[in-house]
This record gives C-alpha cells, structure tokens and sequence, in this order.
C-alpha cells in the first residue's frame, strides 16, 4: 500500500475515492475524481516548504539507487569488495549498458524493510564502501567508460570501527581522486545527500538534484540539537540550512535540477527513472565531445569556483 505524508491527506482521500469509483465501474465518478486528484496535487506540491521536501526526499516508497539500476540498466553486473577489508552493501557498483552505453553506476543504497535497511546500513557507507567506489571508478577509467553516481544517505557511518579503518581519508582520497579520472562523470542527488558520505561521490563534471531531494552538510536534526538544543525546531532549521536545489542552484552549488513527477518519483518510479537516464546520457554526449584535457579542465573550474564570492 501507498504511504501518504501528512501533507498529502487530501490527496489520500481522493485517491480512496478513485479507487471506489474504479471498483464500481463508475466512469463518470472516475473522471470527475480525476479532476479533483489533479488539482489538489497542483495546489499541495507548488507551494511544498523546505521541510516537506525534506520529508518527500526520506519517503519510505522513494525509490533508491537500486531502483534506478533496475529501470535503466541492461546486462548490469554488480561489482564487489574494496579488495583490502570487505564489501560494503551500503555502497553499489554496478558495470553494464544504458540505452547502448557502456556505463558504471555509483549508488548510496539505504534498504527497504527492516532486513534490508540492517544489510545496508541504512545507506551509511563505510571507508570500504567509499574504496570499493573508487575502485570502480578506476576501472572505468581503464576502459574508458562513463561514471553515473546516485547519491541517496544521510551521511558517512560514524562508527568506531569506520573511524579506525580511516573513514576520513576515505572520503578525501575520492574527492581528490575523482578530479583527475579521464572519462565523463555525473552525479545525481536521487533522495539524501548527507555530508560527506555524499561529497566523497558527488565530484563529478556534473551535479544535479531531483526536485525533491536535499544536500546538506548536516542533518536539519543534528543542526537542530547543535543549535538549538530542541530537536521539534527540526522545520527552522531546514529552512535556515538552504538543503533544497533551488536554493543550492541559485549559489551556484549544484548544476541543475531535474523535473522528477510533481507528485514526487516514489509516485512515478519509471518516469523518475526516465529523467536520470536521459539526463546522463545528454551530459555523456555533450562531455564527449570534449577533449580530454578539456573536460578535465571544466571539472576543475566548476570544483575550484565552489564557494567563490564577491563582495
């Protein structure tokens, strides 16, 4: 069964109601529910506030990295293992072909169910999961193959055996490592971008987020406790924060932002899906025709520019 949001409880009805009307066989009941569903999903998500986003991009149904693999990937073939400690389930690399194209995907992968979520971490990576990243990425550059990452946690796992093991120096080696990868790279915010377990897979040529995800540098929950020390000033501090694209794109943080479904991707998985692919493959066309130096050379700028003002 679908879940709704608090926000969306107008919508829940109307959708019962349809539901009613397609049971009866009632074609006129049916059309006119239709109308009503239309509009109430206009009027509730053009005016959605930054919190609501923040709940949308969390939503139970949102579809996560796996999802998207599923829907636009042919012949994929999962890679495992950092090859110096474990695999980390939190973290997907999956080699295979999107619409002919030879492609590597990158994703964040919290779990779905209590089995699940357990297995990955709820979509923490650990530094194993950040290296078996860069070994992918690596191997792409080998063989000349484009990189799609899917970002999607709520931050890098913060446990003792992480931080033994160099989460840190995870993190900053990908950063560092990915400016200079020789083959066309784009990154794509799908729910959670959470700190730095979604920088150390978002250096790409390109940045993008779908309307209704966030990237912050910490969680409106933590920022609330550090701040204010009242987790209920949870909505303020995911206005004062700025997670949502519109406000990352207006500073110049991200590239772009994708047209997800308005009622939100976990309502249209494939068409959600549709808007990742086709946005991967533009940007894979229009990098390829760069020389490599080039490309490299644009990375640089728009990595270098982040964080630049005028007074």
């Amino acid at each position: 069964m679908a879940t709704y949001l608090e926000f969306e409880k107008k919508i829940e009805q109307i959708q019962e109601d349809i539901d009613s009307a397609r049971a009866r066989d009632d074609e006129y009941a049916l059309e006119s529910f239709q109308k009503d569903l239309n509009k109430e999903v206009t009027k509730t998500f053009k005016g959605l506030s930054d919190y609501q986003k923040l709940q949308l991009a969390r939503h139970p149904d949102r579809p996560y990295a796996l999802d998207y693999i599923r829907l636009i990937m042919e012949d994929a073939y999962e890679i495992h293992g950092d090859r110096a400690f474990r695999d980390d389930p939190a973290i997907l690399c999956y080699l295979g072909y999107i619409d002919g194209q030879k492609t590597m995907v990158i994703g964040e992968q919290k779990g779905r169910g209590t089995k699940h979520k357990l297995k990955r971490n709820f979509g923490m990576p650990n530094p194993e999961g950040y290296r078996k990243a860069l070994r992918a990425v690596k191997l792409a550059e080998k063989f000349n193959i484009p990189v799609l990452m899917l970002i999607d946690t709520p931050g890098a796992y913060p446990g003792l055996g992480a931080e033994e093991r160099g989460q840190s120096e995870a993190i900053a080696k990908n950063l560092f490592e990915f400016t200079s990868v020789k083959v066309p790279m784009v990154s794509v915010v799908i729910g959670e971008g959470g700190s730095g377990g979604a920088l150390a897979i978002g250096v790409a040529d390109k940045l993008a987020m779908m309307r209704y995800s966030v990237f912050a540098v910490i969680s409106p929950e933590g920022c609330a406790a550090i701040l204010w020390n009242d987790p209920k000033k949870v909505e303020q501090a995911s206005n004062a924060l700025k997670i949502t694209p519109n406000d990352l794109h207006e500073h110049g943080l991200i590239d772009d932002i994708l047209d997800e479904p308005l009622i939100g991707a976990h309502r249209e998985k494939h068409q959600a899906a549709q808007v990742v692919k086709e946005y991967f493959l533009e940007n894979v066309r229009q990098l390829k025709e760069l020389s490599t130096d080039e490309m490299l050379e644009q990375r640089y700028k728009r990595l270098t520019a982040v964080g630049a003002f005028t007074e």
